[in-house]
């Protein structure tokens, strides 16, 4: 047997042993058999995710057809679970920044950043950083490093210089500016949709401790890069090596280019605004809680398709991540089944019970649980597992307005932690790989990355915890799913 089908071997191996003891474990903490398999089968998408990523969406789909065909999940179930709201939510997001990308409007505001900024090395990079942060919060993190990291890789142009030191300090401050904001991340998105937390409340609660996060970091980053922020100094006074690195191309013709960016930046002004005020729109309109954060999502989509005209089915097609939508929806499948089957319920007393009926406790157990899963795997995989306990915790009587918050910045600043932690790790890593400009390997990723990811989350549960007696109570349990009771 090769090596390479021998490490095969080895990987089916562990997938199998996670798959059938993982149930077993749990089944300890006093799980019906009918519980017991049903964990069975998340953990067939759960693994799955975790040892063959490129395979992920595969094992959705066995996990769901196992829960289907033993009878713990039926199709209305999975209809109620899958999570349309957020789905469409993200359709119409990605096909909005999909609009402003093609018409070159990240690109056009960066490149008269840089201007402004002048050739400082250190100066370059706390300004690329805090772009990558604001970027992240506004619209989201995979779209913010994408745009980010061809900024930096046009600023580097044809310098022989090795871009993946300066790609990590940007993927750093992006998953930190995700969690500022509703639609900074997935998990931000999850968790306002089912909380009906506004986006005001992820302004109020959430940003100023991304603020204080970023603040931390940069001069984190500036100490721990700092021989490469150096070796930037050439690349700005015009000593450049031979190495090729593709430019942004910006359309030839400056009326088309600049009537693309003008209207880029309107609808991104209106959408950013709608979404700002949409729960006092809500209340003007006596809407449900969030209902505008779709409407205005969908809305500018809308605006999004009829300004592309007879191009408008191209940019729903190359624009829209089909394949992470469709992985999302089985997962938040899966999930339910937790939630309907009553095993969410016995997860959450035990977590009561181990944090003593302590709501500190409990915000800290929440939100480094949510961390250190988020390490390992997907921040959408991590927090999607929790938001059906919240609930639980709720029935028990403590409060959980703090436990959306811990959750949230677990979910995102434990993405910081290895090279799988985050979705936009992934896509920098594949943006480097496509463009053959090297690599960036999970032992180079680590060392920068848990420092910052250790000392951010500390602040943040520090910050959370202080805060704790300004914080409300939420009115009622949030409505995640279906009640156990009804199965």
């Amino acid at each position: 047997m090769s090596s390479g089908a021998g490490a095969t071997a080895r990987i089916w191996g562990w997938y199998g042993l996670a798959v059938l003891l993982t149930p077993l474990l749990l089944s300890r903490l006093g799980l019906s058999a009918q519980q017991t398999l049903a964990v069975g089968g998340f953990c067939v998408v759960l693994f799955g995710a975790i040892l063959f990523w490129e395979y992920r969406l595969a094992f959705a789909c066995f996990g769901t057809a196992l829960l289907l065909a033993t009878g713990l999940l039926d199709v209305a179930h999975l209809i109620e679970f899958a999570g349309l709201d957020i789905i469409l939510f993200l359709i119409a997001m990605m096909t909005i920044v999909g609009f402003m990308e093609e018409r070159f409007f990240f690109e056009y505001l960066i490149e008269r950043l840089l201007e402004i900024v002048g050739p400082h090395p250190k100066r370059i990079m706390v300004v690329m950083m805090v772009m990558a942060t604001v970027s992240a919060a506004l619209v989201d993190e995979v779209t913010s490093i994408l745009f980010m990291s061809t900024a930096m890789l046009n600023l580097l142009g044809r310098a022989a210089i090795n871009p993946a030191p300066y790609i990590l300090m940007l993927v750093l401050t992006t998953n930190i500016g995700s969690s500022a904001t509703a639609v900074g991340n997935p998990v931000g998105v999850i968790i306002a949709l089912r909380s009906g937390l506004t986006f005001l409340d992820f302004l109020r609660w959430a940003a100023p401790i991304s603020i204080v996060c970023l603040a931390v970091t940069i001069p984190l980053c500036l100490q721990l890069f700092k021989k490469d922020i150096a070796a930037l100094k050439g690349v700005l006074t015009g000593k450049r090596g031979e190495e090729h690195i593709e430019h942004v191309v910006l359309p030839t013709d400056a009326r088309t280019a600049r009537r693309g960016v003008r209207q880029s930046g309107w609808l991104f002004a209106g959408v950013v605004g709608g979404l700002v005020l949409h729960h006092p729109v809500e209340h003007w309109l006596h809407l449900p809680g969030n209902t505008m954060l779709l409407g205005v999502s969908l809305f500018g989509a809308g605006v999004a398709l009829a300004l592309s005209r007879h191009e408008a089915r191209a940019l729903v097609e190359k624009r829209v991540d089909w394949w992470t939508l469709a992985f999302f929806l089985l997962l938040f499948a899966s999930v339910g089944t937790l939630k309907f089957t009553g095993v969410t319920s016995v997860l959450a007393q035990r977590l009561v019970e181990l944090s003593g009926g302590s709501v500190p406790a409990l915000t800290s157990l929440f939100g480094w649980s949510a961390w250190l899963l988020t390490s390992i795997m997907d921040n959408v995989l991590a927090v999607a597992t929790f938001v059906p306990i919240v609930a639980d915790v709720a029935k028990a009587g403590l409060n959980t307005f703090p436990l959306w918050w811990a959750m949230l910045m677990g979910g995102t600043l434990g993405g910081n932690a290895t090279l799988i932690g985050s979705t936009a790790n992934i896509v920098a890593v594949g943006l480097l790989e496509r463009r053959k400009l090297g690599t960036i390997t999970f032992r180079q990723w680590l060392r920068p990355g848990l420092i910052v990811a250790i000392t951010t989350m500390v602040i943040a549960n520090l910050l959370v915890l202080a805060q704790l007696h300004l914080m409300p109570r939420l009115a009622e349990a949030p409505a995640v799913s279906a009640d156990p009771a009804h199965h």
